[in-house]
């Protein structure tokens, strides 16, 4: 029995071109060594000794960066290709972070800031662009999923090793080691993967869709972004709310947070391949399965309002982990599939830029809420924004259905 199901869960990753393995081989190189974000805020507080204010306003350069950087990597993606975009965005940015550490002073390391995080974020619509060149039609979404697990296992290294390295090297050693692996990454990249040009024929059909359809003017396309918006606002909420929620109402320790977390990563690990690979089989509708996973969003926040025993913590993280399952890859392959050939960059750029979005609303508005109205009013609220969400989607699916007649 466990031996077959082992059998079942390694065929989950059969079919994939040498590109996509590659592609995920770099993502992980890529995020493991972005080891510099997650101590980023502790380093401009705790080294350079900037207020809470400064290192706010930091915060702040560094996801306006991400949103700009977001843009330009979807749009020059489409006029000079994915391939050279990725190239440039890691190489330089491996440069820019050898050159970061030299930057002390408020205003300066705000705009150092700002540059690094434009050339290292137009990598993300560029790779994902790339997935729907390298990867075929059948198994783009589990193409998307292995990019993501590769994702989510270089962020569970990365902050391990970040640790031990400013133990043993400082911070400095941190931005030498990040630099490095984006250069490492990158030549890994460049060495193994050839730039596919497009054929005439997408080249032709190119031409012929531009004449057709504009991204501004893909109003089902906006709805969906909003969609995306809403869901990756709730979900961002594990890295600001909910640890200190944790600690203040249930006495958890850093390391009890650390393990629901980790909770988190490993049903990723085990169950979003064999789910997204179940579903893509049966080619069951996407804004469907977006939707389903906005309501499990919705309830990890809802259930919270039950607070009588800390095991509730436990079910709140189980909903989140299989929303997040749902939403994520099959909202990366929507994003795709409404792109006409030769606009895909623009159309994943907006995408990128709408979790980029996210990212700096997220904590700043949880935050707030706590701070003047306390952790309910919060759930509360981010709850009733996931029900709006899924409200949404249930339109959202009308629609599409109604563009198929």
């Amino acid at each position: 029995m466990l031996k077959k199901a082992i059998h079942n869960y390694i065929n989950n990753f059969r079919g994939f071109s040498r590109e996509v393995w590659i592609l995920a081989l770099v993502t992980f190189i890529n995020r493991a060594g972005t080891m510099v974000l997650p101590f980023l805020s502790k380093y401009l507080k705790e080294d350079l000794h900037f207020s809470y204010s400064q290192v706010g306003w930091i915060m702040v350069s560094f996801g306006l960066g991400s949103m700009l950087g977001s843009w330009l990597g979807g749009k020059l993606s489409d006029k000079i290709g994915f391939y050279k975009i990725m190239v440039f965005s890691l190489f330089s940015s491996g440069l820019l972070f050898f050159g970061i550490q030299f930057i002390t002073s408020f205003y300066p390391l705000c705009l150092a800031i700002f540059i690094v995080m434009v050339v290292a974020d137009m990598f993300r619509p560029a790779m994902f662009v790339s997935l729907g060149t390298y990867a075929k039609p059948e198994n783009r979404v589990r193409a998307f999923t292995l990019v993501r697990l590769a994702v989510n296992l270089g962020f569970a290294a990365g902050p391990a090793l970040g640790g031990l390295i400013i133990m043993g090297m400082g911070y400095s050693g941190l931005f030498w080691i990040d630099g490095s692996s984006c250069i490492l990454a990158i030549i890994v990249f460049a060495l193994l993967v050839k730039e596919k040009k497009k054929p005439v024929s997408e080249i032709a059909a190119m031409d012929q869709d531009k004449k057709v359809k504009s991204v501004f003017s893909d109003s089902i396309f906006w709805i969906f972004l909003f969609v995306c918006f809403v869901s990756a606002l709730l979900f961002f909420q594990i890295f600001s709310t909910l640890p200190l929620y944790h600690s203040e109402k249930y006495g958890l320790s850093e390391f009890q947070t650390g393990l629901l977390m980790t909770m988190n990563g490993l049903l990723i690990f085990a169950l979003e391949m064999p789910i997204v690979s179940k579903f893509e089989n049966k080619q069951t509708s996407k804004i469907k399965l977006i939707l389903a996973g906005c309501v499990l969003m919705t309830l990890s926040f809802f259930v919270l309002l039950y607070d009588a025993f800390a095991g509730i913590l436990i079910l709140s993280m189980l909903f989140i982990t299989f929303g997040e399952i749902l939403i994520f890859p099959f909202s990366n392959a929507f994003a795709l599939s409404r792109a006409p050939k030769g606009h895909e960059g623009k159309y994943m750029a907006l995408f990128t830029m709408s979790f980029s979005l996210a990212h700096i609303g997220s904590s700043k508005t949880g935050l707030e809420i706590i701070a003047y109205l306390g952790y309910t009013a919060n759930w509360i609220f981010m709850g009733s924004l996931g029900l709006l969400a899924s409200v949404v989607c249930i339109y959202l699916l009308k629609l599409t259905q109604k563009e198929k007649l």
